[in-house]
């Protein structure tokens, strides 16, 4: 049975994984910061058949990372999907309306903690047959793409994690594993807004799609929805 860690598997992009994986026979490790109040997550884990087990992992709590590395050792993961993110207040990221420490929470979330699960995590995706890190990113964070402007929080970290990943994937290759940048389209969820293009269920089968065709020769793409690759 191949086996996937998904953060932020309590909503949106990370729950609709959650639920896709294990509908597919996988061992989901799914985390969340409140385990006790996802009630969707832990309704699907009930009806999982024991496909799905639920761990408490704030990303941005570097004990709780520790933690669930120590609970993990030695257990292999084929993807570590790194899927929580922050969007910070759209209202606040326009020219002349940005601050600071918002600004550096939304770089913790989104840039930070998927290096440090990468590093807590390297050793189990090492030992597992498909050897594959997916880090959540976007088309916003494409300098060739922005021709809109503003933005600056969300662009800045996700254009920052497509260099972390393309650094990873150099880094990772002697181990044999895959680092990919993933674009997840316009999505229906509360990050994406009402008027996303695609619904969660069918950016997460495009998703899927994606990562079951990649090889280490795609290691450090950044990868759109249909699986072309999204200029830098």
């Amino acid at each position: 049975m191949s086996t996937i860690l998904i953060t932020g598997a309590n909503r949106g992009i990370g729950l609709e994984l959650t639920r896709q994986y294990a509908a597919d026979g996988w061992n989901v490790l799914a985390c969340c910061r409140s385990p006790e109040n996802a009630h969707d997550l832990n309704k699907l884990a009930m009806q999982s058949g024991g496909n799905i087990s639920i761990h408490l992992l704030d990303v941005a709590s570097d004990a709780q990372r520790i933690s669930l590395a120590a609970q993990l050792k030695d257990q292999p993961i084929d993807i570590l999907f790194n899927s929580a993110g922050v969007s910070g207040n759209w209202g606040t990221q326009g020219f002349g309306h940005c601050q600071t420490q918002e600004w550096l929470d939304v770089l913790h979330i989104n840039v930070i903690t998927p290096m440090l699960m990468m590093q807590d995590f390297t050793d189990n995706v090492a030992l597992s047959e498909l050897k594959i890190i997916a880090n959540m990113s976007s088309k916003m964070g494409s300098v060739t793409d922005n021709t809109s402007g503003g933005s600056y929080l969300y662009r800045s970290s996700k254009a920052a994690l497509n260099m972390v990943n393309k650094s990873a994937a150099h880094d990772l290759a002697r181990k044999g594993i895959t680092v990919v940048a993933l674009h997840p389209g316009w999505v229906r969820t509360d990050m994406g807004g009402a008027n996303g293009e695609l619904s969660v269920e069918e950016s997460v089968t495009a998703l899927k799609r994606n990562l079951a065709n990649i090889t280490l020769a795609d290691s450090g793409r950044l990868l759109d929805i249909d699986g072309s690759n999204i200029p830098w």
